[in-house]
């Protein structure tokens, strides 16, 4: 048991090798982790496509990267791996995901003690303590319930709140901004105005429009004399015929062409980030830039449980008609629109100029004063 364990110089592990948007938000732990316990060391196990995100992350020691696609609980691949992972001789693990390979591969390890969610079986075999999150009752934000695992090792005194961060954090360098604006002004943005960031995939992890929504919306920003930029992955690429024949033509795609270090560098240049409820979303609510998100009400898809954290947010749903007449059962086939129905292009539109006209406001209160938004520390 942990009460066993000198809580000085403790070695704990966090695991979440899965998606970009989990990665993110489960950043909150190693700042809680190193600010709670003193002289800890804190390693995180991660997939080798997240791992950029946690570069320059001051409240982490080690980065460990495990391909999740691997499920196998044998073979080469998972005795290097644990052999790795023993190598640092953890004395906790946090695994925030389960899986049987990971449950296995940290048993396996000689971590001594090992805190996972809920009691799947694989978890009873491998003597696992379980967090339950009481089928989601009441529902809280997906950052929250992964706390609870930090919350199992945080010292507590009685009577009093543990002291627990919940900002996710992405760190940039500043060499990295300054490639993002370099980026931008070459691409023809102009970095004295507002640029608008839309981003038409979500991996079809959650309900999100066809891309000639988003289209739509890119002609109606650019037509009002605002600059879009529209990002996306090479598997995205699809999506750019959408902004090229017809539709989008006054924004600027980059399909392809950013690293994921390289796009979270660039978001964190632009004034408004739109998409759908995604990985790329909690990237540029970790570094600071406002999001307009459309989301299902559905409990496993709500803005409580998975909204953006970390930056201003408006959040934009379905009409309660459109989701009772017309949702099709299964949250991965929703558009968000039939016909004229659904979340309008004009809605995500009022909410982008509503958080641009704010902007312009405080602009102004910081001109009158004498300095600059880019001056302030």
């Amino acid at each position: 048991m942990l009460s066993k364990i000198n809580r000085q110089n403790l070695r704990i592990l966090v695991a979440r090798p899965d998606r970009v948007g989990d990665v993110v938000l489960s950043t909150p732990i190693y700042h809680t982790l190193k600010q709670s316990l003193k002289n800890c060391y804190v390693g995180a196990l991660v997939s080798p496509y997240t791992a950029p995100l946690l570069t320059g992350n001051p409240y982490i020691d080690a980065v460990i990267t495990d391909d999740p696609g691997r499920a196998g609980v044998a073979g080469d691949s998972f005795m290097r791996k644990r052999k790795e992972i023993a190598s640092h001789k953890f004395d906790a693990a946090l695994l925030l995901m389960p899986t049987k390979r990971h449950a296995y591969m940290l048993f396996l390890a000689g971590i001594p003690y090992r805190i996972g969610v809920g009691h799947i079986l694989y978890e009873v075999i491998t003597l696992t303590h379980g967090v339950s999150r009481h089928k989601y009752v009441p529902l809280r934000h997906e950052s929250d319930y992964m706390l609870d695992l930090a919350r199992k090792i945080v010292p507590r005194k009685k009577g009093e709140v543990q002291d627990v961060w919940t900002k996710p954090e992405i760190f940039l360098a500043d060499e990295e901004k300054e490639g993002a604006r370099d980026f931008l002004v070459k691409n023809g943005f102009d970095l004295t105005k507002p640029v608008v960031c839309i981003h038409p995939g979500s991996g079809h992890s959650s309900p999100n429009w066809e891309a000639g929504r988003y289209a739509e919306l890119a002609d109606v920003i650019s037509d009002t004399g605002i600059q879009v930029l529209v990002t996306g992955s090479e598997s995205e690429r699809a999506f750019e015929k959408a902004f090229v024949s017809g539709n989008g033509h006054g924004a600027r795609t980059t399909f392809g062409e950013l690293s994921l270090r390289e796009l979270a560098a660039v978001i964190s240049q632009t004034a408004v980030f739109v998409s759908a409820s995604t990985g790329p979303m909690h990237i540029a609510a970790a570094v600071g830039t406002r999001t307009v998100s459309m989301f299902c009400p559905l409990p496993a898809c709500s803005p409580k449980l998975w909204g953006p954290v970390g930056s201003a947010a408006r959040i934009v749903l379905p009409p309660d008609d459109f989701c009772r007449t017309k949702c099709p059962g299964n949250p991965h086939l929703c558009t968000f629109q039939i016909g004229v129905e659904g979340i309008r292009v004009k809605t995500v539109y009022d909410e982008i100029t509503g958080f641009l006209n704010e902007s312009e406001v405080q602009h102004s209160k910081d001109t009158s004063n004498g300095y600059s938004a880019s001056n302030r520390k």
